[in-house]
């Protein structure tokens, strides 16, 4: 099975500029950013998403995030931050191997980023929502 291009930057076996690793995962400039210090925070083992993500991994995955950002922050004063992370190709994951997306946003500077949500236009009730609520909690520990 071929690498994905995350594990080959994780390997140095391709460039990135990269600002932080450990032995878990990698941090680097997205090679195409969509703002200034827009940067991906990538596990090295081999993981294609969310789902696969063990706890501990993930967790380690935040603390460097929460890192990132501050970094972030702390270099560049954005008025504001976007953390993505995209499952699946209907969600627009390009890359299957998981990864996390740190956008700085600056409020006078076009940054391409088309974020857009708008509420669910089914208009559940009380008793679906309650529904909702207890399937989610019966799938916790499946």
């Amino acid at each position: 099975m071929s690498k994905t291009i995350f594990e080959q930057i994780a390997a140095g076996e391709i460039p990135a500029n990269i600002v932080y690793e450990d032995d878990v995962c990698i941090a680097f400039t997205d090679a195409f950013p969509l703002s200034k210090g827009h940067t991906l925070v990538v596990p090295r083992k081999p993981v294609e998403n969310i789902y696969d993500l063990d706890e501990e991994t993930g967790a380690h995955l935040m603390k460097v995030i929460t890192k990132m950002a501050n970094a972030l922050r702390s270099a560049f004063s954005p008025e504001g931050l976007n953390v993505v992370q995209n499952n699946g190709a209907y969600a627009s994951q390009s890359v299957f191997h998981i990864h996390f997306h740190l956008i700085p946003r600056y409020k006078d500077e076009y940054d391409g980023f088309g974020y857009h949500w708008e509420q669910d236009p089914n208009k559940r009730t009380d008793e679906e929502k309650s529904e909702i609520q207890n399937i989610i909690r019966t799938h916790l520990n499946a």
